[in-house]
């Protein structure tokens, strides 16, 4: 193996001797491109769900009462508490849940405590069904609400751009099926 060459360092790699004259060399090209494609496909599969949860929403009930709710979502400090205020037929709400994100294919599950108005507990899924069309998002959720029983809660959502998504969503709350529009902020 030669480890000097007369071209210089540039003369060292430009070179094919270095190569050709030791076996071990032959092969360091080939074990470089497989080690980075490896080091790059774990990294993408390790990637989180990428879901948005800061944001502000205005929602609208189409069925039943004809409400307007606002609601406002924020990550604690870039972590995963997330703290919800909500202000529901001029009555408040605070929210705090922890989220685990990509718990498996994509999903986001988020676990949370409700007080104000209706004291309860919850657990919300979303996930990103960008792979199917970009920007489309699939929500489903369960809480346990005092004086109100069991909420389930279903949702579509667009993701027009970063900033803006507009959803619909659908609650099944003591037998009572409730349809909403929301428009949200994403900041």
């Amino acid at each position: 193996m030669r480890v000097a060459s007369s071209k210089g360092i540039t003369g060292l790699f430009l070179d094919s001797s270095v190569f050709n004259n030791n076996p071990a060399m032959k092969n360091i090209l080939p074990i470089i491109t497989l080690t980075t494609l490896a080091a790059a496909a774990s990294a993408q599969s390790a990637a989180p769900a990428g879901l948005i949860y800061n944001r502000v929403t205005v929602n609208q009930n189409t069925s039943g009462q004809t409400d307007r709710n606002i609601s406002v979502a924020n990550l604690i400090g870039g972590s995963n508490v997330l703290v919800t205020l909500s202000q529901e037929q001029g009555y408040g709400n605070v929210e705090i849940g922890y989220v685990f994100k990509n718990v498996t294919n994509g999903i986001d599950a988020t676990v949370g405590i409700t007080t104000g108005t209706a004291d309860g507990i919850g657990v919300n899924l979303r996930r990103s069904l960008s792979e199917v069309f970009a920007g489309l998002e699939l929500g489903v959720g369960y809480s346990r609400v005092e004086n109100s029983g069991n909420e389930w809660s279903y949702e579509v959502s667009y993701n027009i751009n970063k900033q803006f998504s507009v959803a619909f969503g659908a609650a099944d709350a003591n037998n009572a099926n409730v349809k909403s529009v929301s428009v949200r902020f994403n900041y």
